[in-house]
C-alpha cells in the first residue's frame, strides 16, 4: 500500500495487491484506501471507479503459517503492543523485548518469567499484518489510534479478583506513603488500579478509597496498621498476578500508579461517565507518544 501511494501509476492503470492470503479485515482496509487486492485462496476486493466493485471473502487460508499466539492484544502478549504505545520506534526485536521486560513490574520485582524473544517476534509479525507497525529499517508504530482501539476491543478484566477493603491508620501521613513503605518492606510490588490513577491523566474526582493490585495480599495484611471493614474503607487490596495490569506503571514518590494505557482500558470498560473521561486519557496518551522518539 505504501509503495502504491508513493509511486505514481501510468494513466488508465489501477493498483492491485496480490498476496497468498488476505483476511477480511485486510480486504476492508484495502477497500477503504481505494486499492484492489486478491489472494490465491479466492478472496478479494476489486474496484473500478464508476463501473463495478466486487468484495469476496470467506475462503480459508491455504497457506497457513505457524502462529500459536491467537490474539496479540490480550494477556501477556499485549505488553508488546503496550510497549509500542510508550515508545513508537525500536531498532530491533531485541530492543522491543528489553523494553517490555524492563517495564514488566512482575518480571522485575516479582517471580514472573520475562517475555521471550520468539514471542515478541510473533507479536510484531501479527501487528505488521494488521498494518499497525512497519518493520523496515527498525520497528515503527504506524497507527497508534488503531492499536489503542484493538487493545480496548480485546481487553478482558480479570474475572475472579480476590478483594479486601481496609481502614488503614495513616497518622497524618499519605496513604500512598504508608502503603509504599510496607510494600517495600515485604518485597511486594503494589500498583494502583487504572480507576484509582485517573487523576494523573485526566480531570476527574478520584474516590476516597485507593484500589491497588498486589500479587499476594497476606504479607501486606500482616504488616499494615489496618482493619477489614466495609464502612468507610480507604484502601482496597486486589490480589492478582496478571502482568499487563502492572505493565509500564508510573512511579511517583515511591508509589506506583497504573500506566495511561491501563487507565484508559479500565475506563472504557466502565459506565458512560468513565468512557467520557477515557477520551481525556486517550488524548494524553497520544500527545505523549507524539512527543516521543520518531
Amino acid at each position: 500500500m505504501r509503495r502504491i501511494r508513493d509511486v505514481p501509476l501510468p494513466a488508465d492503470y489501477l493498483p492491485l495487491v496480490v498476496l497468498p492470503f488476505l483476511r477480511e479485515s485486510q480486504l476492508a482496509e484495502l477497500e477503504q484506501q481505494g486499492i484492489s487486492g486478491i489472494d490465491l485462496c479466492g478472496n478479494g476486493v476489486v474496484m473500478v471507479p464508476g463501473q463495478f466493485a466486487v468484495f469476496r471473502t470467506g475462503a480459508r487460508n491455504q497457506f497457513p503459517t505457524y502462529a500459536p499466539i491467537r490474539n496479540v492484544y490480550r494477556k501477556n502478549t499485549s505488553m508488546v503492543a503496550r510497549a509500542l504505545l510508550a515508545v513508537r520506534y525500536f531498532e530491533s526485536v531485541q530492543d522491543v523485548r528489553d523494553t517490555v521486560n524492563t517495564r514488566d513490574v512482575l518480571a522485575c520485582r516479582w517471580t514472573k518469567t520475562p517475555i521471550r524473544l520468539g514471542t515478541v517476534s510473533k507479536a510484531l509479525k501479527a501487528l505488521e499484518e494488521d498494518l499497525i507497525v512497519e518493520r523496515q529499517q527498525g520497528i515503527r508504530l504506524l497507527q497508534a489510534e488503531k492499536l489503542l482501539d484493538k487493545l480496548q476491543q480485546n481487553y478482558e478484566a480479570p474475572r475472579t479478583l480476590d478483594r479486601v477493603r481496609l481502614k488503614v491508620e495513616t497518622n497524618n501521613v499519605s496513604l500512598t506513603e504508608v502503603l509504599g513503605e510496607h510494600a517495600e518492606r515485604t518485597g511486594l510490588p503494589v500498583v494502583a488500579t487504572g480507576l484509582s490513577s485517573v487523576s494523573r491523566y485526566a480531570t476527574m474526582q478520584r474516590e476516597d478509597m485507593l484500589s491497588v493490585y498486589c500479587p499476594r495480599r497476606a504479607p501486606l495484611l500482616e504488616q499494615l496498621p489496618s482493619r477489614e471493614t466495609e464502612r468507610f474503607p480507604n484502601l482496597e487490596l486486589i490480589e492478582t498476578d496478571a502482568q499487563p495490569l502492572y505493565f509500564d506503571s508510573q512511579e511517583d514518590e515511591g508509589f506506583l500508579w497504573a500506566s495511561p494505557v491501563q487507565t484508559y482500558l479500565e475506563l472504557m470498560a466502565g459506565d458512560k461517565r468513565d468512557r467520557e473521561t477515557a477520551e481525556q486519557v486517550r488524548a494524553y496518551l497520544l500527545d505523549r507518544l507524539e512527543g516521543s522518539n520518531q
